[in-house]
């Protein structure tokens, strides 16, 4: 392959004109060096050159310790050209190796062209960020699109001593479902206040308005996606949503327009377990999501933002068939709550894995045991039914099934003591978010938020999370068996586990990882950037996961979590090895904060 048609497969060469690399191509001298020659030396004079490997690999050693081996199409000595300080590296030839160098003045004229610019100027957070938003194809049912757009006409608004008579007219001469009440805030009356409010309360057309309406009325920045939008109905179960801007209504969607803007829009699958009466009506459940992730993702939707739409509908399914299972049981004899964990507890669940659900009833009064024991076993096998696979650590509220009590008992025990066992059963379940139910938590979310006054127990969980090694050999080469490596376990948990640790060091709350990682930046538990560069990984390999998962299922294959490196591009296997990269060194460095070099 000739000089040109190599650097079109190498970024950011790839992004240039013809012109433009034909100039850097003749720029460019071949340089030939033996096994051994030393290229740049620590803490001596400034690179001279941009250096592109061709052929072979060189290695990066730093006060001795190897560092990383970088192999074809990889660059160095452009951060010390940059900056006009010395190499922090040694750069020794691993074996022969072929370089392509570019001298500074013709490097520097390369970076006037933002493409250029962008790369070598940017943090990998960015990188990972550019990469993820540039292999997301468009399109016209896009959901990154502005809400505003879905608009057809200005907000329709009645006077608040209007009669709901008058209300009901104007929606009928607009063909609308809703109208807005001209009250301070605004309210909302919806064809469902109508039959719910009016008609099945018995109130006559003179009732007022303003005696009806709900209040507040729900609003979104005109500017937001029409994810945002999707996403806020959704969690809100409301099917009328009010865009402002400058906190002035400018207009109203529906969930029709959203139903319209989008062919598999989730809200549809959403009515319909709204409207399940059975297990029969759900058995396609699996099929369904697997189909809605699969829209949402061509339309360009990011994996965390499909994992939130994913888990809320997980969250409706629930919720209908725990209900299912009290009408079938009759009331309950006292208050509870279902709760589930792990990553559908952080609302980070895309195409359906095991379940991780428990529940948690208010008093052990005569009857609840039985009560609660009968409910769990309904729900738990509708949800087989609905294409859920049982848990095979047994994480199923049929086996965790207990009153309240014995829950603040457990968490205050897996804090105070951090065996392997508690650790794992903590990090699970320390997720935890209700989906159904009365019953309040707070006890459960005080112990949590009182985790980081033991130290001892931040440590071990940050131990923990060192435990999932990132697939990279000694010298920072992707480690594969078979030509694939488990993202999940080498990647996605370690971030998880990092984020969780610092965010209850922090006495956070939250429970997704992005959100854990920015309250932890907030608080200084973790550095800023480095939550931003883990943050911009967690999502660079959450989607490369869900795409190589989306292609099993089109092979007719279980999705699994074992990404086909062959199945990346030179430019994603490069971002995935400085992605792994920057993981193991959050975990060094991270761990040093909290020593845990001390519990080896």
């Amino acid at each position: 392959m000739d000089t040109l048609g190599f650097l079109r497969q190498v970024p950011p060469f790839d992004r240039l004109d013809q012109e433009t690399l034909t100039d850097a191509a003749a720029a460019m001298t071949v340089v030939r060096m033996a096994r051994g020659t030393q290229i740049l030396q620590q803490g001596d004079a400034p690179s001279a050159y941009l250096n592109l490997i061709r052929q072979g690999e060189v290695a990066l050693t730093q006060d001795g310790r190897m560092i990383q081996v970088l192999e074809e199409g990889e660059l160095f000595g452009y951060p010390s050209m940059l900056s006009h300080e010395p190499p922090l590296f040694d750069v020794t030839a691993a074996g022969d190796v072929v370089l392509y160098r570019l001298p500074e003045a013709a490097f520097r004229r390369l970076l006037t062209h933002s493409a250029v610019a962008d790369y070598f100027l940017r943090s990998l957070g960015e990188r990972l960020r550019s990469a993820a938003t540039s292999a997301s194809p468009t399109s016209a049912q896009n959901l990154a699109v502005p809400v505003k757009f879905l608009v057809t006409g200005p907000p329709l608004f009645v006077e608040a001593d209007a009669t709901i008579q008058q209300a009901a007219r104007r929606m009928t001469d607009a063909n609308a479902g809703s109208v807005l009440v001209a009250t301070d805030p605004p309210g909302i009356i919806t064809d469902r206040d109508l039959r719910g409010r009016v008609l099945a309360a018995g109130r006559g057309p003179e009732t007022r308005a303003a005696d009806v309406m709900s209040r507040p009325l729900l609003t979104l920045d005109s500017d937001s996606p029409v994810f945002a939008a999707l996403l806020r109905m959704l969690e809100q179960n409301i099917h009328h949503l009010a865009l402002v801007e400058e906190g002035e209504v400018i207009g109203m969607i529906s969930s029709s327009d959203l139903l319209r803007h989008q062919a598999q829009s989730p809200l549809y699958l959403h009515r319909r377990l709204q409207e399940a009466e059975g297990v029969t009506d759900i058995a396609q459940y699996a099929d369904d999501v697997a189909h809605t992730v699969e829209s949402l993702f061509h339309g360009g939707l990011g994996a965390a933002q499909i994992g939130r739409i994913t888990s809320s509908l997980n969250d409706a399914l629930t919720h209908r068939l725990v209900a299912l299972a009290e009408a079938d049981l009759g009331a309950p004899p006292t208050p509870y709550a279902w709760i589930v964990f792990g990553s559908e507890g952080r609302s980070e669940q895309m195409l359906l894995t095991d379940q991780d659900n428990a529940l948690i009833y208010a008093e052990d009064v005569p009857g609840a045991a039985d009560y609660f024991s009968a409910l769990a076993a309904k729900v738990v096998d509708g949800l087989l039914h609905a294409g859920f696979p049982p848990c095979p650590g047994g994480y199923m509220a049929t086996n965790w099934c207990m009153p309240l009590a014995d829950w603040e008992a457990l968490f205050a025990k897996w804090i105070r003591t951090p065996e392997p066992q508690a650790l794992m059963e903590a990090g699970i379940f320390f997720d935890f978010r209700r989906v159904y139910g009365t019953l309040a938590l707070e006890p459960l979310e005080e112990i949590l938020a009182d985790a980081h006054k033991n130290g001892i127990f931040i440590a071990h969980l940050v131990r923990a999370a060192q435990d999932f090694n990132p697939p990279l050999g000694f010298f920072g080469r992707i480690r594969s068996e078979g030509g694939k490596i488990d993202i999940k376990q080498g990647g996605i948990a370690p971030i998880v586990g990092l984020a969780r640790a610092c965010a209850l060091a922090a006495g956070s709350r939250e429970r997704s990882t992005l959100e854990r990682l920015a309250v932890a930046a907030n608080a200084g538990t973790i550095s800023r950037v480095g939550a931003e560069n883990l943050a911009e990984t967690f999502q660079f390999l959450l989607r490369l996961r869900l795409r190589q998962q989306l292609a099993d299922l089109q092979a007719g294959d279980a999705p699994s979590n074992l990404l086909a490196l062959d199945a990346l591009s030179g430019m994603e296997q490069r971002h995935l090895k400085d992605a792994l990269g920057n993981i193991r060194q959050m975990q060094e460095g991270i761990g040093a904060t909290f020593q845990t070099g001390m519990m080896r």
